[in-house]
């Protein structure tokens, strides 16, 4: 047992200073400890180490002191917590020396030392709680009969909904609906709308123009440009391209050589001069864009059936430019009537050629309404003359009053008679 008295004191001595040593390693490692553990450590920190090994010399002394009450022991073993204090603890010495106070680590915890969380992996698994609630985006459809279902994706068709473009009508075209989808916005299509801008289409009429002529987004910046810049060179006023290309939206898809046969085509049959023909497609521009089998067939029929002279014929076109483009069934019945029936000769239609641009059952109505009441005269040459103009332009209040004499409401009730 005497052996043992001098070894049991230093081996519990070193015990408790090895433990000491570990936390203040791991609170050095840790700037941000549990309370707890703070809590434990406090009161021991805030001695200053000198007094804390005093107290465990006291300890260790008292502990030796049962064993045995030689001097020696407690003389070997305050040498050894001296060597141990000065080659084992001297950061924890400076440490004590230097604050007074354990700092706060809840307020100097900060994110600069924490790492970044990795990224989830793809393929890392997932359990079947956090698979549920996994918000995924519907796919695209590959195939689809609408542009709808593709809106929400695409930045090219939200803003052409915005301009005010028809899709709906655009989808029935498969081919320019994928167009489309392809094109981008800031590439292929912005640079179109900046030109249609500078020719004078406005904001509201961008819309209805590009839900018409589509296919324009595929046609070359520099094309278009050239085309403008022809027009320009055959005396059309900016106004007059402007408003040609409102009225007839495919014109600018046209390349520069068929717009030059066009207009050598109409100058040519119908016999006119360079400005009655610039004029001419200016006020119908669609005779640029159109088939031009409705209008040699028109032709045709002036001549050959109702009976028209060349000059005839180019007066009434001048006047009325849609008369190239009238079906011909309703030029032949409203011919018929108004110069069979009505007996009204060439030479008085040739002066309101508006009457091939009126409804057929109204001229009907008013002719039967007027021989009704006795006033049935269309010769220039007699009392009580009435024009063709006047027969077909006036609205029903003006008619009755001026030309039949009589109220809306008897007119009203002939037309039931009919």
């Amino acid at each position: 047992m005497a052996l043992l008295a001098p070894w049991i004191p230093r081996r519990f001595n070193s015990i408790k200073l090895n433990s000491f040593i570990t936390a203040i390693q791991l609170r050095n490692r840790f700037p941000g400890p549990e309370k707890t553990l703070l809590h434990e450590f406090s009161a021991q920190s805030q001695m200053s180490s000198d007094n804390c090994f005093l107290q465990w010399g006291f300890k260790t002394y008292r502990t030796s002191s049962v064993w045995n009450n030689s001097s020696q022991s407690t003389i070997s073993i305050t040498q050894e917590i001296n060597s141990a204090q000065s080659t084992m603890l001297p950061s924890v010495n400076e440490e004590s020396l230097k604050t007074q106070k354990i700092p706060n680590f809840d307020s100097e915890l900060s994110l600069e030392g924490l790492e970044d969380v990795p990224p989830l992996s793809p393929l890392q698994p997932v359990s079947e709680e956090e698979a549920v609630q996994i918000i995924a985006d519907p796919p695209l459809p590959p195939d689809s009969f609408t542009l709808r279902d593709y809106v929400d994706h695409s930045e090219t068709l939200q803003k052409l909904v915005l301009l005010g473009v028809d899709l709906s009508k655009i989808e029935k075209h498969p081919d320019a609906a994928n167009c489309l989808l392809r094109m981008d916005f800031e590439k292929d299509i912005k640079q179109i709308l900046l030109f249609l801008k500078d020719l004078g289409i406005e904001d509201n009429q961008l819309g209805p123009f590009l839900t018409k002529n589509y296919a324009i987004f595929s046609e070359n910046l520099e094309n278009l440009k050239t085309r403008v810049a022809y027009l320009q060179s055959k005396n059309f006023s900016k106004a007059d391209v402007t408003q040609m290309v409102k009225n007839a939206p495919f014109l600018l898809s046209f390349s520069v050589e068929r717009l030059d046969n066009r207009l050598g085509f109409f100058q040519k049959e119908l016999e006119l001069s360079v400005k009655k023909t610039r004029d001419l497609v200016v006020r119908l521009p669609r005779l640029l864009t159109g088939s031009l089998e409705p209008v040699k067939e028109n032709l045709k029929v002036y001549r050959l059936e109702l009976g028209f002279k060349r000059n005839e014929i180019q007066y009434m076109i001048t006047k009325i430019p849609k008369m190239l483009t009238t079906n011909k069934r309703k030029l032949t019945e409203t011919f018929d009537y108004v110069h069979n029936v009505m007996s009204i000769p060439h030479h008085v239609i040739v002066r309101f050629p508006q009457v091939f641009n009126t409804r057929l059952f109204k001229v009907k109505e008013r002719h039967m309404f007027l021989t009704y009441l006795g006033r049935a005269q269309y010769d220039p040459a007699k009392p009580n003359y009435i024009s063709l103009d006047k027969l077909v332009s006036m609205p029903d209040e003006i008619f009755c009053e001026v030309i039949a004499k009589t109220s809306v409401q008897d007119f009203e009730k002939f037309l039931k008679t009919l």
